[in-house]
């Protein structure tokens, strides 16, 4: 039998070092070595921390959870309060606010009558961090204010933190995006300065970048994801944040187009969260549906957005772009007007450009200059630069539907150079379609012809199949997508779907689901005619791919 003090001493030093996978098997091998089968209750709460940074939530939570029974026991209420506390943030990461709420209202009880201390502050942000999600601003700034005052009487740096973050949070979401980033950078000193626990604060980096995110801060947004990723790295085995973090450096991956590396590491990602993150995981299965709906694979769009529902994450406006692209527009509509119902400006701000562009579509112009009016006074609220390109696009496609296109070019110009600045391809690519109608309808055929063909060139290296086939139906045999084209080709040269989806780096299901679509375009009924069919087009020349050819999976990866 192993020696017990010595593996205990072992793993301890470990944990310190921020080595939590050789603190974990440290742990579990002592608990093994132990009379009882059980360790102390400082030693188990250990090992539930690390199961929890490398990724074994279900068990992480449950061995908390049987820690907080010793300490409520055997330790004051205070120490089993904060342990409370501290589940509750746990499950408000997984995305359970039901069970995270309970957690908080239990830590809420044990601390009557105790002396205030730095406990009542971590619980404070907690319920602050939850109301948020219900939309409680006000409650946030006065828990906030709260947090200020309790961290300057106890002299705790990490009180101050955590009310910076919620105050920095209300300020982003209510129109001042600039004071609350300077609230949220001034926030993360304590951070940096190993103040906080790595549990809490890591949920105050996945915090900002997500306000980044919502805010449409792609320049912050890189810069935060970057500084997290740093922080990751001094702990080894870590799971969680690292996770969060590749979603997020991959949602960035899609902005700036390269689609076919983002695919598969967004749906391997998003599989790996599910049960640690929901938020995320959400988020990411969302990034799929949007991928998988420009490159034409409407199929496995759709499934991704309903996988995105399931999380309780919203899978607008993405569904009703779905809609649109399977030439739905009044379903379109329908879909964003009732998602638009009820938001405030903020959480409407993302739906309002394709509601200009679904509107126009459905033939409701007035419907489109009402939105658009609305997504140009948020943008002027809040400042930042991705809410100005997107109320600049706006305002064009309302003005070359009018029939305005001198009017058009000129804030097609201011459009395109905002979205180069946040190095959004797609986004860009549309800019040229515009200017190409702008300028037809001036008639001046060769600057269309030239914007024209910029759009279809920028379309056809991103992968936007639908796109490339409206601007130049020729282009793409079969009006098979990018990926259905990768698919065939494997499949052509011999690859069987297990091989296929191995040198793809996506699932078996997913290649499935894509020869399904492939044998429904191109009218067959066999993998032996679809190869035959690709022959005959040179798709199958590519071949199976050799090592130098198949995608790099680190290529997904944060």
């Amino acid at each position: 039998m192993e020696d017990q003090a010595g593996l205990l001493e072992s793993a301890r030093t470990a944990y310190a070092r921020g080595d939590w996978r050789a603190a974990c098997d440290g742990l579990e091998r002592a608990r093994a070595a132990a009379r009882a089968g059980e360790l102390d209750t400082a030693d188990l709460d250990l090992l539930g921390r690390c199961c929890w940074w490398t990724g074994r939530t279900r068990e992480a939570l449950e061995i908390s959870e049987h820690v907080f029974e010793r300490l409520q026991h055997d330790a004051g209420p205070v120490d089993a309060a904060m342990k409370a506390a501290t589940l509750g943030l746990l499950w408000f990461i997984r995305g359970d606010l039901v069970i995270a709420s309970g957690w908080a209202s239990r830590a809420r009880r044990l601390l009557r009558g105790t002396p205030e201390g730095i406990e009542h502050g971590y619980l404070r942000y907690l319920e602050a961090s939850i109301s948020l999600d219900f939309s409680s601003l006000g409650g946030a700034r006065e828990a906030s204010e709260a947090l200020h005052d309790l961290g300057r009487r106890l002299r705790a740096p990490q009180l101050t933190c955590l009310a910076l973050v919620l105050s920095g949070l209300v300020d982003a979401r209510t129109g001042d995006p600039a004071g609350g980033f300077a609230q949220l950078d001034e926030a993360m000193l304590p951070v940096l300065a190993g103040q906080l626990p790595p549990e809490w604060a890591g949920d105050v980096y996945c915090t900002v970048i997500h306000t980044c995110h919502e805010l449409a801060d792609l320049s912050r947004m890189r810069a935060w994801t970057l500084a997290t990723e740093r922080w990751c790295e001094q702990f080894r085995g870590e799971a969680v944040y690292s996770g969060i973090c590749r979603i997020h450096r991959l949602q960035l991956l899609c902005a700036e187009g390269d689609w076919a590396a983002a695919e598969a590491g967004v749906e391997r990602a998003g599989a790996e969260l599910a049960g640690v993150n929901g938020w995320v995981a959400g988020e990411a299965y969302y990034q799929l549906g949007e991928i998988r709906r420009l490159r034409g694979d409407f199929a496995g769009a759709s499934e991704a957005y309903a996988r995105t529902a399931q999380f309780g994450m919203d899978h607008q406006p993405g569904a009703a772009l779905l809609e649109l692209a399977r030439g739905r527009p009044a379903q379109a509509w329908a879909s964003v007007s009732a998602a638009l119902a009820g938001r405030d400006a903020l959480s409407a701000a993302r739906l309002l450009g394709p509601g200009v562009r679904i509107a126009l579509a459905a033939g409701r112009e007035d419907d489109a200059g009402r939105l658009c009016s609305e997504l140009e006074s948020t943008a002027a609220g809040f400042g930042t630069e991705g809410f100005r390109a997107w109320a600049l696009q706006a305002r064009a496609a309302v003005l070359v539907a009018a029939g305005r296109f001198g009017d058009a070019l000129p804030v097609l110009r201011a459009a395109g150079v905002a979205y180069r600045n946040l190095r959004a391809r797609y986004e860009s690519a549309a800019v040229h379609e515009m200017c190409a109608r702008a300028h037809a309808g001036l008639g001046d055929v060769a600057a269309a012809a030239a914007d024209r063909a910029t759009a279809v060139e920028m379309y056809r290296q991103l992968g936007a199949v639908p796109d490339v086939e409206r601007l130049d139906p020729g282009d793409v045999p079969g009006g098979l997508t990018a990926r259905e084209s990768e698919v065939l080709g494997l499949v052509a040269s011999g690859a069987s779907n297990r091989e296929a989806a191995a040198a793809l780096y996506i699932s078996e299901k997913t290649v499935g689901r894509h020869l399904s679509n492939i044998f429904a375009k191109l009218g067959v009924a066999s993998r032996t005619a679809a190869a035959a069919w690709a022959h005959e087009r040179g798709i199958a020349a590519r071949g199976r791919p050799g090592p130098a050819e198949r995608p790099d999976p680190a290529r997904g990866r944060a």
